[in-house]
């Protein structure tokens, strides 16, 4: 019984990629499902990766959990075996989401680490270490 716990544990294991891993891995697998995590003034103004489907996991004002997330990514994504990739400004905000997805039995949930605008270098400035931006990887703004 315990092996079967394991093998549940690993199989809903959340995997944390790059952006290029990430980008690597919707060329290879294009089943695979890109939700941009951002708030809709993040996605629009900021930008976001081509094909990113945008469902906001807090929004704004206030930065409220959005109670419509796990029923629209159901939508989105009704087979939970898909590949899910989340991305956020900088891959806290997705981790969090990739966690209420893997409570509702998602099992390929890949956070992208540094996410569109990576982290803030020493003048707290974004996309200049890390990021979907930051690696030239397709995007736009709308």
């Amino acid at each position: 019984m315990s092996g079967q716990i394991n093998l549940l544990t690993e199989r809903s294991m959340i995997k944390n990629l790059s952006p290029l891993q990430a980008w690597d891995l919707l060329q290879q697998q294009p089943s695979a499902v890109l939700i941009d995590v951002r708030t809709k003034i993040e996605h629009t103004f900021i930008g976001h990766p081509l094909g990113a489907v945008h469902i906001a996991w807090k929004e704004l004002p206030g930065w409220l959990l959005n109670p419509e997330f796990v029923p629209l990514v159901i939508e989105a994504v009704p087979d939970r075996n898909t590949p899910v990739l989340l991305l956020c400004r900088s891959g806290q905000r997705s981790l969090e989401a990739a966690h209420a997805l893997q409570q509702i039995g998602y099992t390929q949930l890949i956070n992208i680490e540094g996410g569109f605008e990576g982290p803030l270098d020493s003048d707290k400035h974004r996309n200049t270490l890390d990021g979907w931006r930051f690696h030239g990887l397709p995007w736009q703004q709308s």
